[in-house]
C-alpha cells in the first residue's frame, strides 16, 4: 500500500537496526523480551507478519506493527510511529493495514496497551477494540527461573 510519501511493506531483515532504533525511541524495546531478529523471523515463519512504514523520500523507517500468530489468535504488538511523525494520521493508516492482515487470517486479534497511553487506547477503541476489566495479565519471562 502506498500513501503519499509513505510506504507500508513487509519487514526485511535489513530493517532490523532501524526497527530497533524506532522501538528504543518509542519505549518498546525491552531486552528481557528477547525480541531480536531471530525471534522476528521465527514469528513470521509461524504465520505472523511485521509491517514496516517507511518515509519514502528519505527511506526512513517510521512505523511498525508486529502481528504474531499462535494458531488461535493474532497478537498485535510493537505498534509504533516515530515521535517526529506522530499526530499526522499515520497510526490510523498503519492500523488499517494491520487489520487487513487480521481479516485475511480470519482470526481474533488481541493487543496490550499501557494504561497511561491514552492516545493509543483512543486509536484502538476507534477500530472496535475493547478492554477486558475482569482479569489481569500475568507473565513469566524467564523459564529458567521457574518455581518448581
Amino acid at each position: 500500500m502506498i500513501i503519499p510519501q509513505h510506504i507500508i511493506r513487509d519487514y526485511d531483515p535489513a530493517d532490523y537496526d532501524q526497527l530497533l532504533e524506532l522501538w528504543n525511541l518509542t519505549g518498546l524495546n525491552y531486552p528481557e523480551r528477547g525480541d531480536d531478529g531471530i525471534v522476528i523471523e521465527r514469528c513470521i515463519t509461524m504465520g505472523g507478519k511485521l509491517l514496516i512504514m517507511v518515509e519514502a523520500t528519505e527511506n526512513k523507517l517510521i512505523g511498525s506493527s508486529w502481528m504474531t500468530y499462535d494458531g488461535r489468535r493474532i497478537h498485535l504488538h510493537h505498534f509504533a510511529i516515530h515521535p517526529d511523525y506522530q499526530n499526522r494520521g499515520l497510526g490510523k493508516i498503519l492500523t488499517r493495514e494491520s487489520l487487513r492482515f487480521v481479516r485475511k487470517m480470519g482470526q481474533q486479534v488481541k493487543l496490550e496497551v499501557h494504561k497511561e497511553n491514552k492516545i493509543a487506547k483512543h486509536l484502538y477503541e476507534k477500530f472496535g477494540f475493547f478492554a477486558f476489566t475482569d482479569y489481569d495479565i500475568y507473565m513469566l519471562r524467564d523459564p529458567d527461573n521457574l518455581n518448581l
